[in-house]
């Protein structure tokens, strides 16, 4: 060290200053440079991706069917840009978001309450309109109670990931919610999908791989909102039985929907709720409002609220909204015909679109009816073809659903008038084919 430091001792300091410049100058360029997309957001790969795809739509003369701003209440029809359409692209099922007791009933919790409950609700944010919705929920489904949470999408990716851990297996159809592979990641057990609807399959994974875990998670929806389409509950129920598992079942499109009352997928099929371990349901769609909950068994309930990240650590889900859901689900209690005509609604949109030929899918019994198109340009065509005649319908385009399975997909409501679909189907089945005429000439 001594004769290295002496070795410098007769240069100046103006000689050491440009030693050490030039020293820190070799030692930056043997340093790999960072590229700039790794520290701008501008230059992300994916953002120049979606760019380009916002080009090539205005290439293509096709509005961007989304982000449409909406002038007052969706139901059977909105207005946008100042034109009325028949509404397609709404989850108001039964009618009840705009309903005057709903908005009223909103409108009351916040001249009692305010516009939030400004806590956590274990810490000072419990109000006693919380624990009237989740056992009034409970007790609609069928169970013992439930919690509820500020955002549908955080409900499943909170609980799952918060259930269950790395000694753990999760098995869930490959259709599922993006919430619910969210969910599967953030609990770090391992997770595996199983073919769409498909039992055996869901039961060969069961057997192979049961033994090697704790716990094991399998999870479907009552109704999968891109096809539209209802899984076999008893089926599903007698597997997880018989091979010790717990089974969660994502209500988001069924609750409300499913059922001579609207009781979902369990009334639907007739079975015991309680045979379902997990129940999970959105308050966005049937319930008119904004939130999630889960629901089940009480030492379910009462774990999930003292320990959940997703609960404990944000705050309770505002009075409007929770006096919202609360009054949908007691009109809808009161008025089960509402029910019975999103049904016969329903069924009049799908037996229609049969008969002209449309593809509908998988989709029987819900409200959900894909038509679909194909290739991403010509639904996305369509979308815009049928906006320009007076209807509001967005499309699915890859990834959100698989290559070359575009579809534009209907989103039926009870509000719906039965000259309002026919006028739909029509005008759906001659652009279609006047789009398929124009592309093979």
């Amino acid at each position: 060290m001594s004769n290295s430091s002496n070795s410098l001792d007769h240069l100046s300091a103006e000689e050491k200053r440009e030693l050490l410049a030039e020293l820190l100058q070799k030692k930056a360029e043997a340093e790999p440079e960072i590229p700039p997309e790794h520290y701008r957001f501008d230059l992300y790969p994916e953002y120049l991706q979606l760019k380009e795809q916002q080009t090539q739509l205005q290439a293509n003369n096709i509005r961007n069917p989304y982000f449409s701003v909406h002038e007052g209440i969706a139901r059977d029809t909105t207005r946008i840009d100042g034109k009325e359409l028949i509404n397609f692209s709404s989850y108001n099922y039964l009618g009840l978001a705009g309903h005057p007791t709903v908005s009223d009933a909103a409108k009351q919790a916040i001249d009692r309450y305010g516009t939030s409950v400004s806590a956590s609700r274990p810490v000072s944010g419990e109000k006693a309109l919380h624990l009237e919705l989740e056992q009034g929920i409970a007790d609609f489904i069928g169970v013992d109670d439930a919690v509820l949470y500020v955002a549908g999408h955080g409900t499943n990716v909170t609980t799952i990931g918060h259930l269950f851990g790395r000694n753990d297996l999760i098995l869930y159809d490959a259709y599922s919610h993006n919430s619910i592979f969210l969910g599967c990641m953030l609990s770090g057990a391992r997770a595996i999908s199983f073919a769409h609807n498909d039992v055996a399959d869901l039961e060969r994974l069961l057997k192979q791989h049961r033994q090697r875990y704790q716990k094991v998670l399998v999870v479907i929806e009552g109704v999968y909102s891109a096809d539209g389409d209802i899984p076999d509950l008893p089926k599903f129920i007698e597997l997880k039985e018989r091979h010790k598992a717990f089974l969660m079942v994502d209500e988001a499109h069924s609750i409300g929907v499913l059922g001579e009352h609207g009781q979902g997928i369990s009334e639907h099929f007739g079975i015991d709720p309680k045979t379902v371990d997990i129940w999970m349901g959105t308050l966005s769609k049937s319930f008119a409002s904004c939130g999630g909950y889960i629901a089940g068994s009480q030492p379910l309930i009462e774990y999930l609220k003292c320990t959940a990240p997703g609960f404990i650590y944000s705050i309770g889900i505002t009075p409007a909204n929770t006096a919202a859901s609360l009054a949908a689900l007691q009109v809808l209690k009161q008025e089960p015909e509402r029910v019975a005509r999103l049904h016969a609604r329903a069924q009049l949109f799908l037996d229609l679109a049969k008969e002209k030929g449309l593809n509908t899918g998988t989709s029987h019994g819900s409200a959900v009816i894909p038509v679909m198109v194909g290739e991403t340009l010509k639904a996305l065509h369509l979308s815009q073809q049928l906006f320009h005649q007076g209807i509001n319908v967005q499309p699915m385009t890859f990834p959100v659903v698989p290559q070359n399975e575009a579809r534009l997909r209907f989103f039926l409501s009870s509000t719906h008038t039965e000259a309002q679909i026919r006028q739909t189907v029509d005008t759906l089945a001659t652009s279609l084919a006047k789009i398929e005429t124009e592309i093979l000439a």
